[in-house]
């Protein structure tokens, strides 16, 4: 082992031995950074926490999930991911990688064949796609002002094929946050196995690992355990369970999940689940950087990298008009957070930076890269 490799172990080592906030504490941390979050009245939504640290997990509910029904929020209501959900899509991806069935940088249209007849789209791989560095915009109708309603599956092949690259938008040259491309990845996958998205995140990640509150889209049987989405002001947008977005196709919708599931998922990708090794090894393959945005910002397969002092945080958030998500973990320290809001635009990713710098004792200010609270799906 060379001096370098043990001098990293070193650092990890007491880097981990550094002390962390005690489990008498934590509840009272959590509390205290949601206050800004937590509706005044006690109505218009709730929060849905998960701390893991020290190799167990804690579950933090405040507030209500359908405020008509005075149903409140447990561990076990059912949040609409948002934009969380693309971890799903870029895990699914790097296991197929890890098993040698694709590769990153497998063009994307050797697998969605109606590609091939485009121009620019050609040159985009499956890593470009998985990593936001496709050049694809966010989504279509900022390409195409001129769409209306919502795209079908040949409106979204027609707007792939004439899409085209500028130097803002080169593959493999910017960081742009794109919903687009993430919908192309799902597509992808399902070619390349010949199954619809939904079974095949089933087949391999929620499974496996028991989440059995994860779905895509919601089914009957979960239906009376999802909340109902909120405004930021707290008033009710929607019907629980319901799937929105600008694309129209079966598959292309938001996942679902609980807390308690959710929780599942943080704690394998932390590498702390007994007898799953094959999926921890394919998350800690999705985890590791593949572009630099910045000194303190990195982006894996849809997980952000970002550092602020000593601490460095993987993380992911998510958000629509009616939820807001976040999962985050810092990987030296042990430490991982996850929170579920069924209202819009409530700073999750703020407030789970914030708990984790807190839980790890870390006093530097929480970073603030990254991608923003995204409104749409």
């Amino acid at each position: 082992m060379n001096q370098t490799k043990i001098f990293a172990i070193l650092i990890g080592a007491l880097l981990a031995a550094l002390p962390v906030q005690g489990q008498e504490n934590v509840e009272q941390i959590v509390a205290q950074k949601l206050q800004p979050i937590l509706p005044a009245n006690g109505k218009g939504g709730g929060v849905a926490v998960a701390v893991r640290m020290n190799g167990e997990t804690r579950f933090f509910n405040y507030g209500f999930a359908n405020d008509a029904r005075n149903e409140r929020v447990t561990a076990d209501s059912i949040f609409n991911l948002g934009s969380v959900g693309k971890l799903f899509a870029t895990t699914t991806l790097a296991e197929a990688v890890k098993r040698g069935q694709l590769n990153l940088d497998d063009p994307v249209a050797k697998y969605v064949t109606e590609l091939q007849r485009g121009g620019d789209i050609r040159r985009i791989t499956l890593g470009q796609l998985a990593s936001h560095t496709s050049g694809l915009p966010n989504r279509p109708g900022e390409y195409e002002p001129w769409h209306r309603g919502k795209y079908t599956w040949p409106d979204f092949v027609r707007f792939l094929n004439s899409w085209k690259a500028d130097p803002t938008h080169e593959p493999g040259k910017q960081y742009l946050y794109s919903d687009t491309a993430m919908v192309l990845l799902r597509i992808a996958l399902q070619r390349r196995f010949n199954t619809p998205f939904a079974r095949l995140m089933h087949q391999r990640i929620t499974g496996p690992l028991g989440m059995t509150s994860t779905a895509l889209p919601l089914p009957r049987d979960l239906l009376g355990r999802a909340v109902q989405g909120y405004s930021p002001q707290g008033q009710p947008i929607g019907k629980p369970g319901m799937e929105g977005g600008t694309f129209q196709w079966p598959g292309s919708g938001q996942i679902y999940s609980s807390l308690r599931d959710m929780a599942t998922f943080l704690a394998a990708n932390m590498g702390e689940l007994a007898d799953h090794d094959a999926i921890e090894s394919a998350m800690a393959f999705a985890q590791q950087p593949v572009f630099t945005v910045s000194p303190r910002l990195k982006i894996g397969l849809a997980w952000q990298n970002v550092s602020s002092g000593n601490l460095r945080i993987l993380d992911k958030n998510g958000g629509l008009n009616n939820t807001s998500t976040y999962v985050g973990l810092a990987p030296q320290r042990k430490l991982g957070v996850v929170i579920l809001v069924n209202r819009g635009k409530q700073h999750a990713t703020g407030i789970g930076r914030q708990i984790l710098h807190a839980l790890a004792q870390d006093q530097s200010q929480p970073s603030t890269e990254g991608e923003p609270e995204q409104d749409e799906d």
